[in-house]
């Protein structure tokens, strides 16, 4: 009786050889784990807090008619937040998103010039952000009461509360767009390059003449790409949280909720690989190519720089790229506390994105 062929076991042995590959390429160790560890460190230590605008929002029921909102406005530091409920506002100060909540009361007339009051709610989550908001907002009064006259009572006053809330570092931010340009390099590069060389020397000309499928082909690549990126993980992580207290509010569940959405990425970037592997011809075009898909997603996606700095037209496009679903989500798993299925924006993108480029790496894969 003729034994049944595993296509399990095949994708398995698949899987173990790319993973000795992928461990033994220089490349690959270099673009995933050696870069990544380099820009943690140097961001981690860095203390940069004018590189960015500050967000902050107008608390509900502010005067819109006043100098005081008009003032704020026109702070070239400040990007005022989209929010406008009230609750709402005061989770994304407890969470880091804003800087600042800022309410201005109507003029008070109890003398010949009128008192423009305004009180900002702060928060602990963004402690190394306050001095620069408390200065812009001190150089806005200073800016309505040099329109009173010399001697007249102060027209406008500023009041502080401040809330408690987590630190939000730098490394908060960077950590986890390194994790994504970590499995970006290692997807898109190393699974391109690997399934060229192994078309290139007929060595898949040999393994299509055995039983295996392509699904099991690719199931195995995809296998060991996961392996390595967990191997990348701990790593990478481990170097932010020991060595730069980076925020995981769950600890290791955080982590293991960080790693699974990283499996819809993986199998996005390795999928991009494995496409660009089935249309090249020659090995030096693969870096132009590959390199045309990635560039632009590591300086879009808001893996250096927040997405929110950039014009609303470009914002708009970046916002529907798969590396910003996936660094937004590692973002919001991390620091905020949110579960894998409280990010329902960044999953569902992530989902459409790993289905989209799944099939499309399957349709394209050649074996010769």
């Amino acid at each position: 009786m003729t034994k049944k062929y595993s296509q399990l076991k095949a994708g398995l042995v698949m899987a173990r050889a790319s993973l000795i590959a992928t461990l033994r390429s220089p490349t690959s160790v270099v673009f995933a784990l050696l870069f990544p560890i380099i820009f943690v460190t140097v961001f981690g230590a860095m203390v940069d807090n004018t590189a960015v605008k500050i967000p902050v929002a107008i608390a509900p029921g502010s005067d819109t008619s006043s100098p005081v909102y008009h003032a704020v406005k026109e702070v070239s530091i400040f990007s005022l937040s989209k929010e406008t409920d009230s609750l709402a506002q005061l989770n994304a100060l407890k969470k880091g998103r804003i800087a600042g909540i800022i309410r201005i009361a109507s003029p008070v007339l109890t003398g010949p010039v009128p008192q423009y009051g305004f009180t900002l709610l702060s928060s602990g989550a963004v402690a190394d952000k306050r001095p620069l908001v408390e200065a812009a907002l001190q150089s806005v009064t200073n800016g309505i009461n040099q329109k009173v006259l010399q001697g007249q009572p102060i027209a406008a006053k500023m009041d502080v509360i401040t809330v408690p809330g987590r630190v939000y570092r730098q490394i908060d931010f960077i950590l986890p767009g390194q994790l994504g340009f970590s499995l970006l390099m290692a997807g898109v590069f190393g699974s391109a390059f690997l399934l060229f060389n192994l078309r290139h020397t007929l060595v898949l000309k040999r393994i299509f003449v055995t039983p295996i499928s392509r699904a099991s082909l690719l199931f195995g690549e995809m296998l060991s790409r996961l392996v390595f990126q967990i191997i990348c993980f701990i790593i990478i992580t481990a170097l932010g949280y020991f060595a730069f207290d980076f925020t995981l509010i769950n600890g290791i569940f955080t982590f293991l909720e960080m790693l699974l959405l990283s499996v819809f990425g993986l199998v996005i970037f390795t999928g991009i690989g494995f496409m660009i592997s089935g249309v090249i011809r020659n090995e030096s075009s693969i870096a132009p190519v590959a390199n045309t898909i990635t560039v632009p997603q590591i300086l879009l996606c808001g893996l250096f720089f927040p997405v929110e700095n950039y014009p609303v037209w470009l914002r708009t496009f970046c916002e529907y790229l798969p590396l910003t679903f996936f660094v937004d989500g590692l973002r919001k798993i991390a620091f905020e506390g949110a579960h894998i299925w409280q990010v329902p924006v960044e999953l569902g993108g992530l989902t459409v994105w790993a289905a989209i480029i799944a099939v499309l790496s399957v349709r394209m894969f050649k074996w010769e």
